[in-house]
């Protein structure tokens, strides 16, 4: 039996809470977030601040047009530009990409990748943290398929998907149980995009990750346990976007397909 799953283990994590001495970097890709980015902004800070966490937030900007880079310019006025770092971009040149230039600016030692529309609440980020210190895991991802944390965690609620209709639904379920099939990483959620890694354990991977587009966060996965690194799995809710139209359209749902298989005949 594991002893860290034991109720009085369970019981103990987050009641004798020590300093964390860790740096968390949160890469924030973004194209048209004007709207989102003060408040997503607002909320990382809200909870990095009520936990005494040292943080950073590195806005990748991909040359919006709607005046994203404007807001990040005086987010940065208002929080500190070591806090609000803006590293654009000149176009729109993939989240890949987005991530490794990212990487070149953060100062932590954990980073955390998610969405900047608000589809990733902030509040999750200390679960994250705090199953990674019970485990001392390389890895941890948020899920929506899943109703427990895994390894345990006491407080951990079941995830779901809210703003969704229901082909949207199926798709993603879809895609998340063809690649479970296909490629059995012992993952809930592959095509997630809210995550913490251990700095040099992200570096490392995204430098041997050839996918673009959707596919790229699967191909993190996959390659992730192909290269023997723990990953832990947090429940979360996720809100479809509240500002601007989703991203997703046929031709990733068929890049994805591609890619798939693409990883079940390299890795």
């Amino acid at each position: 039996m594991n002893p860290f799953a034991s109720q009085v283990s369970l019981n103990m994590q987050g009641q004798h809470d020590t300093v964390d001495t860790h740096k968390y970097s949160v890469i924030l890709p973004t194209y048209n977030e004007r709207k989102n980015l003060p408040i997503i902004v607002w909320l990382l800070a809200k909870v990095f601040t009520e936990h005494d966490l040292a943080w950073e937030v590195v806005v990748v900007d991909d040359a919006s047009p709607d005046g994203t880079q404007e807001v990040a310019k005086e987010l940065a006025n208002v929080y500190g530009e070591d806090k609000i770092v803006l590293k654009p971009r000149a176009g729109k040149l993939g989240l890949g990409t987005a991530y490794v230039h990212g990487l070149n600016f953060c100062t932590g030692d954990f980073v955390i990748i998610m969405d900047a529309d608000f589809s990733h609440h902030p509040k999750f980020i200390p679960q994250f943290i705090k199953l990674q210190k019970a485990y001392n895991l390389d890895i941890v991802t948020g899920t929506r398929y899943r109703s427990t944390a895994t390894p345990a965690l006491s407080d951990a609620q079941p995830g779901g998907v809210h703003g969704w209709d229901l082909k949207r639904k199926l798709v993603s379920r879809g895609a998340n149980f063809l690649a479970a099939t296909v490629l059995n990483p012992g993952i809930s959620d592959l095509t997630g995009s809210f995550r913490l890694y251990r700095l040099p354990v992200l570096r490392h991977i995204i430098s041997l990750t050839v996918s673009r587009g959707y596919v790229f966060q699967m191909e993190m996965m996959v390659r992730a346990r192909a290269l023997g690194y723990t990953v832990g799995e947090v429940p979360i809710t996720f809100v479809d976007r509240i500002f601007g139209e989703s991203k997703l359209g046929a031709d990733e749902v068929v890049g994805y397909a591609k890619g798939v298989w693409s990883l079940f005949t390299t890795v």
